[in-house]
């Protein structure tokens, strides 16, 4: 969820830079609002639903990750406890078994958590439909408001705002009611 937080922020700060000029220009004109997506990251059930398959899945990488830890450690401390008493055929057969186990591990964790992991594969995947789910609510919002300019509370870009320009709750209204009519 972190992922989907960051793209609202780099959103709302790119947005906020390329109008920089205009709004100044257009300040007393302009009809703004804004979202917390904290919030709505917290309320809205599908992304609750989504954090939690992802926390499983999670779970699972770490307790096989766990398991081959366990696996090498055992294998070092044989090679470390054994070595003086097996033969040099039978310790090469040791050391390249713990040597398997550290080369699975490594890839292991880099198949994972590495740059293009499948933890950041499914955190994109997860948070990208409810992104998505949550920009379309925003639009129809603002746009059924006469709105020009949606900003992001959570992004902390925000230091004041009326709450009467908070469309959270709309925001969160629009989600359920196209969660429970069955539109996406």
């Amino acid at each position: 969820m972190r992922l989907a937080r960051r793209l609202f922020r780099i959103g709302a700060l790119a947005l906020a830079a390329l109008l920089g000029g205009a709004l100044a220009a257009r300040a007393a004109d302009l009809r703004l609002g804004y979202i917390d997506s904290g919030r709505i990251f917290i309320e809205f059930k599908e992304a609750q639903d989504a954090q939690q398959r992802f926390d499983r899945l999670v779970t699972g990488w770490r307790d096989e990750a766990l398991e081959k830890e366990r696996a090498v450690t055992q294998l070092r401390q044989e090679v470390r406890d054994q070595s003086p008493i097996l033969s040099a055929m039978r310790r090469q057969e040791k050391e390249a078994a713990l040597q398997r186990a550290v080369s699975e591990y490594d890839a292991f964790i880099q198949d994972i958590w590495g740059p293009t992991g499948k933890a950041s594969v499914e955190n994109e995947r997860a948070t990208g439909e409810i992104v998505q789910r949550i920009r379309l609510a925003v639009e129809k919002v603002a746009s059924q408001k006469g709105l020009e300019l949606v900003l992001d509370a959570a992004s902390g870009y925000l230091v004041y705002a009326d709450k009467s320009l908070d469309l959270t709750g709309e925001v969160l209204a629009e989600l359920a009611a196209t969660t429970s009519s069955g539109a996406r």
